[in-house]
């Protein structure tokens, strides 16, 4: 099926045409078209469904066992989380890196997900500096 963000689209206000790119919100990418003239801007539909089912876990708190297992422990991963991070990018079978924040906060990094992010942010706050020039 076609996106209508693989289209040009024109600024229903300036009839510009709108240009694409993305913003970062709680570490999820929306896909944006913004006009250039006016700035306004129109969200992809999709990536705000998707980012609603992500906030819906986000906001959910699960309870899981801790195991034993061999010299390790381990966590199951309620199925709901894991479904949605396959949506995102497949990580079965792949390492993924677990961080002991703080006291009682252990946190787990998708790796793929995160180097995408972090570098999508620098590109950002490079564009955000040259807009400001």
């Amino acid at each position: 099926m076609d996106d209508l963000f693989d289209n040009k689209i024109l600024c229903n206000k300036c009839n510009k045409v709108m240009q694409k790119g993305f913003l970062i919100k709680d570490g999820y990418k929306i896909r944006v078209l913004q006009c250039p003239e006016c700035k306004k801007r129109i969200l992809h539909p999709q990536d705000l469904a998707e980012y609603d089912k992500f906030k819906e876990l986000r906001n959910k708190n699960f309870s899981v066992k801790l195991r034993i297992v061999g010299n390790s422990y381990a966590v199951s991963i309620p199925k709901e989380i894991v479904d949605f991070i396959q949506e995102q990018e497949k990580i079965h079978n792949h390492m993924v890196k677990l961080c002991f924040e703080k006291a009682g906060k252990l946190s787990l990094i998708f790796n793929n997900m995160m180097r995408e992010i972090n570098s999508e942010q620098k590109f950002i706050k490079e564009n955000n500096n040259l807009d400001k020039k």
